[in-house]
């Protein structure tokens, strides 16, 4: 797949540190693992980890130039809340720019942070591939890989604890689309 895709393999590796970089390849293998396994397209998936940090490391002037030119509309938290400006921006720069107009790989970059409600199998793959790429070496990568192996719903959960937990432990707030997206697997055990 590489090839067909090269010019977003060469956009990336323009756009982010060595280490960003190499994290976007390994989440998009990881991606393309967990949609042959659960039955998603992995060329998408492909495509998606590939760009899903297309705009991580730019900084608020670029991200925020996306945002008024697609009048992209922030809540109150999102405005606040510079960790999440990137899924957001870069599901925007994907479509606009990229000129990607497949709604799987758009809501994929726009959910990978927070995740929501009701998450397509895209969006769970990215989800999930994001938290267990082979450069991911926190404390629970290997559970997470484990629970990755078991079920997408069993490895969301535990990606969705942490990410609530994290938060809270650092007195940030949560995204309300993370605890629907939390809620919406509890109610499925």
């Amino acid at each position: 797949m590489d090839s067909k895709y090269q010019s977003y393999v060469d956009l990336i590796k323009s756009k982010l540190s060595p280490y960003r970089f190499n994290h976007s390849v390994e989440v998009a293998k990881s991606a393309v693992y967990l949609a042959e396994k659960y039955g998603g397209d992995s060329e998408k998936m492909y495509v998606a980890g590939l760009l899903h940090d297309v705009l991580k490391e730019s900084d608020r002037e670029e991200t925020f130039f996306f945002f008024n030119k697609y009048d992209t509309e922030l809540t109150k938290l999102e405005r606040v809340t510079p960790k999440l400006w990137h899924a957001i921006a870069g599901a925007d720069f994907i479509k606009n720019e990229l000129g990607i107009d497949d709604e799987d790989i758009i809501s994929a970059v726009r959910y990978h942070t927070t995740g929501r409600a009701d998450m397509s199998l895209s969006e769970k793959i990215l989800f999930i591939a994001d938290f267990i790429s082979a450069d991911r070496d926190y404390n629970g990568a290997d559970e997470m890989r484990e629970r990755a192996e078991k079920s997408l719903e069993c490895a969301m959960d535990m990606g969705l604890s942490f990410t609530i937990s994290d938060l809270v432990e650092n007195g940030k707030p949560v995204h309300p689309d993370t605890i629907d997206a939390y809620n919406d697997i509890k109610l499925q055990e």
